[in-house]
């Protein structure tokens, strides 16, 4: 394994039915192609050494002998090749019974065998004709096969130091109880299937679906390796599936009905895996119960892990915008998202019967959006729109843009508008606190941010409603946000929105639901520069206070919040995913460098961290993805926690 991950192949051979010399060199240059790509462990076709389709000849010696020889051609061929351990097919005869079997091949030594425990029987299939289920076996069988005894049963994980990994074949991953549940929840982290499904319309898809599950359900990786060209085609045809899944996603996949020997590579996170089994509890309920009534019947094969590779490239992308998904996924995210938030907004509006509800609007995304929420929450109420308050606090950093987009969106939402300065209270509060006002400091900053929030609450309680807060996840995690100021409300429907996001949010309703004149609004506040605009502005009127240039880019923030929240990754990993996502190959963000990513990682750990005792005491707020800060739900931590751990490592950076 290499910086957590582990790299994998499933392939498809040549293959020849009955040509077992043929079929071992196929098998070893495939062997050897793998190797070549820095693969562990790659998984062929079901029985490949004979080919699927060998029938009745499966019951005949010459057959079952070359079938041996075949393996000791591929178990020798094995010590050139010592970094990698390859999965192969072919039938084994034990004790008068003849099994359907995976050898597990490393370094020169036959580390196990996995015999199939669910044998298809139906339709176009007849395996039980030739090979007896595993549950046939003794507990602790052995086979004497290629000069050694070697471990024969369904039950066997193979183990290294940092991964585990099990095996089942074909039939079994459509059995009700796959034997892939117990293998996972008794340790594996990677599950292999050796195939010969053969092709049905509309089969493949199902299949594709049952793999992605699998892995879905059991937090595992699911490789999965099925017949192709070359196998019999007297009834049946074998397009020759591969899928590499992991926790619900296909990570790659080979073309079916391909002509020629397919390798597909995928490298497989076992950290992210290890951290999702940590968390639920549900996972370790269930491990815990099959480890006490079958645990006792595995066995575990130590394996030699392969050192890491020193020029090692990793063979998947990695997202930059992790809260944001591409292409048409991002409009049907968006439109879900609204729902979560007006569903929670409408939820709470008819258990407290009120009819009104009061918002700050600054001509700023936060607040846009959760004017849009509002709006939406209303509608599906059936309640007059007059009974969202708006009100626009101007002070001393509000720019005529802002103000305006403030006003024009309002207007357009045909929402009830108020308009409240604070200049003149923020000055005679400043001038009580003996302060010059001119000092640009943090006083003079949240003075005006608690300002707005008592407006707020007042006019709520005069008007018999509640505050709507505005602030988001990613101002949230970084502490942006004044105590008792805008990190107050009485319901924060944007509180597990990443920034990232929020800005794909308005540009989505501005596209998709917005009038013309609102729509012109919401596009021009998706332009305008993120900003507190409290400090006054410049003299052309334009925003001086820009957010990401003192806290940092929202994108990188967003990155590390993602990867600190959802797998747990300390500093070192987050960098170096974060150096190969912000490397130019996405055109949605920026290219940062390493120092720049090592800076404001700094600035992320130093803020997380000292910033919890703000979220200890959030508004109430719906969740809407898989990260939040709420401390009654996602994230319990102390707030005094110390993060001397995380900020050492971010210093060694290099």
């Amino acid at each position: 394994m290499t910086n957590g991950y582990f790299r994998v192949a499933a392939v498809v051979p040549a293959v020849r039915v009955a040509d077992i010399e043929f079929n071992a060199e196929q098998i070893i240059a495939m062997m050897a192609r793998a190797e070549g790509q820095g693969v562990e462990v790659v998984c062929f076709p079901e029985l490949c050494i004979t080919a699927y389709t060998c029938q009745d000849l499966f019951a005949n010696d010459l057959l079952l002998e070359q079938a041996e020889a075949g393996l000791l051609k591929v178990l020798e061929f094995s010590r050139s090749l010592p970094r990698l351990t390859a999965i192969v097919g072919l039938p084994v005869q034990h004790a008068g019974h003849l099994y359907n079997c995976a050898a597990v091949v490393h370094a020169g030594r036959l580390c196990g065998l996995v015999a199939k425990t669910y044998l298809p029987n139906y339709h176009e299939f007849y395996e039980k004709r030739w090979f007896d289920s595993a549950l046939h076996l003794q507990p602790g069988a052995e086979v004497r096969i290629c000069g050694d005894s070697v471990p024969l049963s369904a039950d066997l994980l193979f183990r290294t130091d940092s991964y585990t990994f099990a095996i089942e074949l074909c039939e079994d991953l459509w059995a009700v109880v796959p034997p892939a549940s117990r293998h996972a929840l008794c340790g594996a982290d990677v599950v292999f299937n050796l195939s010969a499904s053969n092709e049905l319309i509309g089969k493949s898809a199902y299949l594709r679906s049952l793999v992605v599950g699998q892995s879905a359900r059991l937090l595992c990786a699911y490789v999965y390796a099925a017949c192709g060209f070359g196998e019999s085609t007297q009834d049946l045809v074998f397009s020759g599936r591969t899928y590499i899944a992991e926790n619900g996603h296909i990570l790659a996949e080979g073309e079916r009905f391909a002509m020629q020997p397919q390798l597909t590579v995928a490298d497989i996170d076992v950290e992210a895996l290890r951290h999702d089994r940590r968390v639920n509890t549900s996972f370790s309920t269930n491990s815990a119960e099959v480890m006490r009534a079958e645990g006792a019947g595995y066995r575990w094969i130590e394996m030699e892990e392969a050192d890491p590779i020193a020029d090692f490239v990793l063979q998947r992308t990695v997202d930059p915008l992790p809260f944001v998904p591409a292409g048409t996924a991002l409009a049907e995210r968006c439109e879900e998202i609204l729902c979560i938030q007006s569903e929670a907004l409408a939820g709470r509006i008819r258990h407290t019967g009120v009819k009104t509800v009061v918002l700050g609007i600054s001509g700023g995304l936060d607040s846009t959006l959760a004017l849009l929420v509002c709006v939406h929450a209303f509608d599906r109420l059936g309640l007059d729109r007059r009974g969202i308050i708006g009100i626009t606090m101007p002070g001393y950093g509000t720019t005529d843009r802002t103000y305006t987009n403030a006003i024009q969106l309002m207007q357009g939402l045909q929402v009830t508008i108020r308009e409240i300065s604070i200049r003149d209270a923020c000055t005679q509060h400043l001038r009580d606190l003996g302060h010059d006002g001119t000092t640009h400091d943090v006083t003079y900053e949240n003075a005006q941010a608690r300002e707005r929030t008592q407006i707020l609450m007042d006019a709520a309680n005069q008007m018999g409603g509640f505050v709507v807060g505005t602030g988001d996840l990613s101002e949230l995690a970084l502490g942006w946000a004044t105590y008792a100021g805008d990190h107050i409300s009485m319901y924060g429907v944007n509180a597990s929105i990443p920034k990232t996001l929020v800005r794909h949010l308005v540009t989505w309703v501005a596209r998709n639901v917005a009038d013309e004149y609102s729509a012109q609004t919401l596009l021009d506040i998706v332009d305008t520069p993120i900003s507190p605009e409290l400090i006054p502005a410049d003299e052309q009127g334009q925003i001086v206070q820009k957010t990401e240039e003192l806290v940092g880019p929202y994108e990188l923030h967003d990155f590390f919040l993602y990867h600190t929240l959802r797998h747990g990754r300390r500093p070192a990993r987050i960098f170096a995913l974060a150096r190969l996502a912000f490397d130019g190959h996405d055109e949605r963000v920026p290219v940062y460098d390493a120092d720049t990513i090592k800076h404001w990682m700094k600035v992320f750990y130093r803020r997380f961290f000292s910033q919890q005792f703000k979220r200890s005491c959030l508004p109430d707020g719906p969740k809407v993805g898989s990260c939040s800060l709420s401390p009654r739900g996602d994230l319990r931590m102390s707030s005094d926690t110390c993060a001397a751990i995380w900020m050492r490592e971010c210093e060694a950076l290099s």
